[in-house]
């Protein structure tokens, strides 16, 4: 559980006599204390300040409190120059407190610093807050601790980050035209509907006749429209939050990871993320000095497809037995040839780490290359798609008018 932390306004003497004034949280006055000290200030007056009232700060669920990657990965690049700049942990955490922009991550370092203060170490600490710092991260600065090369890890750790939101955001460009479009298809077709086809509906009731098939679907459409589009609205909705709830269970991920892989277009696409991120992850984890059965077992849990998590613990299997990293590989076919065949040779060469960041970099263009050839595929679709749609709609509409003179005979 988190240590509740506390506001305290303060007022301190420092090195050149001047008074300086302001607010930090702590868990305690004695933790304020010990904080202003080590940063070199004499305290005068300490007081704990109530946050309540008007003061509450306002926060939008699901926003405000969001801790994201990239966040995550300027912590740890800060951290990691202040720390080779010859500044003690505590003393990073404390300006890093104070200075970070998010501030729900602000708050969290914050927490760490004073549980560091403790004298447990920085992994620990980390460790309290699993919804913040992933596993990888926290394994990672572990053996950094360890191994004496903190600094150089938290390097790697920012460098990984920063790659994971650039693979990201490539896919987010990738799929935001497409989604786009289709969002506005659906309500063109939507709104045409419920509130244009109405009309000519009434129109061509008034004036009779028989009205050609295209036309007698879309009024159809439009009668359907009235009644199911609120439950279709509301199956969406409720869908969302189902799925919000249970994509991550087991059995949900064992029908849908798998049907990533194989779905038309984008399918490759998919696969060529889950291997990017599983060599970079596993590459940057052996690189930093983590036991490889440890790093295999994190790899396997961070993949985001559970066919990679099958991959590992096969992998895991076969380097317990003593036997070959790489021979279990072969079997799962989410891993190319090219990519086996590549960490065979690092494993036999002692390079893996090097290997498995080649074949990270060379995915991640992969990606790049896919996305652009996707985006380039999908918005000539797409247009074609929702001009189809409507102009088969108004040439439905506008069919009876043709007729209009035996419709009034």
């Amino acid at each position: 559980m988190a240590t509740e932390t506390k506001v305290f306004e303060y007022a301190v003497r420092d090195n050149g006599g001047k008074i300086v004034k302001g607010r930090i949280e702590a868990s305690s006055q004695a933790a304020v204390v010990t904080r202003l000290r080590t940063m070199g200030m004499a305290p005068i007056s300490l007081n704990e300040v109530s946050t309540g009232g008007l003061q509450t700060e306002i926060k939008i669920p699901g926003m405000s409190d969001r801790i994201t990657l990239k966040d995550l990965a300027i912590l740890s690049r800060q951290l990691s120059t202040m720390i080779d700049s010859g500044l003690s942990i505590l003393r990073a955490l404390s300006i890093l407190a104070d200075q970070t922009e998010s501030k729900p991550l602000a708050k969290v370092v914050a927490q760490v610093r004073s549980d560091v203060e403790t004298g447990i170490a920085l992994s620990v600490a980390l460790q309290k807050h699993p919804a913040v710092f992933p596993p990888l991260m926290v394994n990672m600065i572990k053996a950094g601790e360890v191994g004496g090369f903190l600094d150089r890890v938290l390097v790697s750790i920012a460098e990984n980050f920063e790659s994971e939101v650039k693979l990201r955001g490539k896919v987010k460009s990738a799929m935001t035209y497409p989604v786009v479009v289709f969002i506005i298809a659906i309500l063109a077709v939507v709104g045409m509907l419920l509130f244009i086809v109405p009309i000519f509906a009434n129109m061509f009731a008034n004036l009779g006749g028989t009205l050609p098939l295209p036309t007698q679907i879309l009024v159809v459409l439009s009668e359907w429209m009235k009644i199911g589009g609120p439950i279709i609205l509301v199956g969406l909705v409720l869908f969302a939050v189902w799925w919000s709830k249970n994509k991550h269970k087991q059995s949900v991920r064992e029908k849908v990871d798998p049907w990533k892989l194989r779905a038309p277009i984008f399918g490759k696409l998919f696969q060529k993320i889950a291997v990017a991120r599983f060599s970079r992850n596993f590459g940057t984890m052996i690189h930093a000095g983590v036991p490889i059965l440890q790093a295999l077992n994190i790899v396997g849990a961070t993949s985001g497809n559970i066919v990679i998590e099958r991959a590992t613990r096969d992998i895991q299997e076969s380097v317990r037995s003593g036997e070959s990293l790489t021979g279990p590989l072969s079997q799962h076919s989410v891993f190319p040839a090219m990519v086996v065949q590549m960490m065979a040779v690092g494993e036999d060469t002692g390079a893996l780490d090097t290997m498995l960041a080649k074949i990270a970099d060379f995915y991640d263009q992969e990606v790049e290359a896919t996305t652009e050839q996707l985006t380039a595929m999908i918005e000539p679709i797409m247009i074609a798609v929702l001009g189809g749609i409507v102009g088969t709609m108004i040439i439905a509409l506008y069919l009876p008018i043709f007729n209009i003179f035996e419709l009034i005979g």
